[in-house]
């Protein structure tokens, strides 16, 4: 079949299940009255905004075992895709709820929203979360665990925990008199976040689903630390949770993968050369394929609005550690940003982490490559980037410090200082006057950066010999590190 014809069909495919709803609808009634039967599926009357009409059709309650009704609303979002929403009452019992699912297929990659919760407003954000997703509030050190699919705000997540934990609180009461203090603590701890109640914000949500079906509210023109949004290639066990294949056929590729490397140790690959002498032939690398020198610019789909955008790409080669390749994607539509610096090579066996000493005004404009799973800290300033934070970044040593104090002072002082105790707010000043003489190079301060992946990197202005202020050491990373990384499932020798 021609490609056009495949795209042919598949524009169908969707027109026929996103035409008005109510034509399917007429069809069904059409149906059931030339069988002389009364029709399930019935119009409200009511529609969205495109003119997508809600259906009711009869169904029972799992509760009481009585018919109620579940409302059916076929939609699109702008900026992510089409919908289903659903929702379900019986009048016998008074049961309610209500559901949303996917109408499009699992996505390629999973995905992950981070939004900063700085204002009240925030807190009204719209939210999609599939039964796929997790949501996770760092600052209250809540993670709410995927479940059933949800149209709803950040403030309903919250709102919705809240109310389930209230409703056991008197049972818990009579209980365990110390656990319900507890949890009367935490909730009321909540209740401060959302009513924005001073040093409370800003609150860290994110949303990770690895069915890649799930979407924060973005306001176009906001900065750039307020929202963001990442893809990442799914884990086996990923693919497992979201369907795509069973347990048993992971199990089965585990063991074709150790057949395949089991085979490979005993009948090794030939060498192939070329003329005189030992050294092997690699490739044919023609002037087309060789993109070092050029930065590469290619058309793709937004992964949030799925219209077109630009992806560039460059691979850079950092003397004395690996190539790296740098990603960007801007998308005018939407306002999807993406940075990402990705090493190549096999993960070591070992963690990193390098020590550097910086008394010279010189040692800021070295080098740095900090990748997503590397965390720095310099205790002379007080500061602590947690993996994660500030994502892949290829800079200098000064670009990353301003980049610190810059959001540190634009996203908490700013908005928040003239609400501080005057103790507190010394204190942010001493801060930023430290971080402020360091970019100066007015005073001395140690590095710290520590990547269970060693795949991050400062400059050795002394290369090829060692640095005297730096100092490289490589560590066992934990059991706990393996599994985050997914490490611990490699099978990669014989059993």
């Amino acid at each position: 079949m021609s490609e056009k014809s495949e795209e042919t069909r598949s524009n169908t495919e969707h027109e026929n299940l996103f035409r008005p709803v109510g034509e399917a609808v007429e069809e069904v009634q059409e149906e059931a009255d030339n069988d002389g039967e009364v029709a399930e599926v019935k119009l409200t009357g009511a529609a969205d905004a495109m003119g997508h009409p809600v259906q009711e059709i009869e169904s029972l309650c799992m509760n009481c075992h009585e018919n109620g009704t579940t409302r059916l609303l076929l939609t699109s979002i702008p900026y992510f895709r089409d919908v289903v929403i659903m929702s379900f009452e019986c009048p016998h019992c008074g049961l309610k709820n209500s559901e949303i699912q996917p109408a499009s297929e699992i996505q390629e990659k999973g995905c992950k929203y981070v939004l900063k919760v700085e204002e009240a407003k925030d807190f009204n954000r719209q939210v999609i979360k599939s039964e796929t997703a997790s949501c996770k509030f760092v600052e209250l050190d809540i993670e709410i665990p995927a479940k059933r699919g949800q149209l709803t705000t950040v403030e309903g997540l919250l709102s919705e925990m809240i109310e389930d934990l209230e409703s056991d609180q008197e049972t818990r009461k009579t209980i365990d008199e110390s656990l319900y203090q507890k949890i009367e603590e935490f909730i009321t701890k909540v209740k401060d976040y959302m009513e924005c109640k001073p040093g409370t914000l800003p609150l860290t949500f994110v949303l990770d689903d690895p069915a890649g079906n799930s979407w924060t509210e973005y306001t176009p023109g906001e900065p750039l630390h307020k929202w963001s949004r990442m893809e990442y290639p799914r884990t086996d066990d990923q693919n497992v949770q979201v369907g795509i294949i069973t347990r048993d056929q992971l199990e089965q590729r585990r063991r074709e993968k150790l057949q395949e490397l089991s085979n490979r140790e005993r009948n090794p690959p030939q060498s192939v050369t070329v003329g005189a002498g030992n050294s092997q032939f690699l490739s044919d690398a023609t002037d087309i394929e060789n993109f070092n020198n050029e930065v590469q610019t290619f058309r793709a789909s937004c992964p949030s609005c799925m219209n077109e955008c630009e992806t560039h790409m460059k691979p850079v080669n950092i003397p004395h550690f690996k190539e790296v390749i740098i990603m960007s994607t801007v998308c005018d539509k939407c306002g999807y940003r993406s940075n990402e610096v990705k090493t190549g090579g096999a993960i070591p066996a070992q963690g990193r982490r390098i020590t550097l000493l910086c008394d010279d005004a010189a040692d800021l404009s070295r080098d740095i490559l900090k990748s997503e799973s590397c965390s720095l800290t310099i205790p002379e300033l007080s500061v602590e980037v947690q993996q994660g934070t500030l994502g892949g970044r290829f800079t200098t040593l000064e670009g990353l410090l301003r980049q610190v104090y810059d959001e540190l002072h634009s996203r908490v002082f700013s908005q928040t200082s003239d609400s501080m105790e005057e103790q507190t707010k010394e204190r942010w000043l001493s801060f930023f006057g430290k971080m402020k003489d360091a970019l100066d190079g007015k005073v001395a301060f140690t590095v710290i950066m520590e990547d269970p992946l060693a795949g991050s990197y400062i400059q050795n202005v002394y290369a090829p010999d060692p640095d005297p202020n730096m100092k490289i050491e490589d560590y066992e990373r934990t059991q706990q590190q393996n599994e985050d990384y997914g490490l611990s499932d490699m099978m990669v020798e014989q059993q």
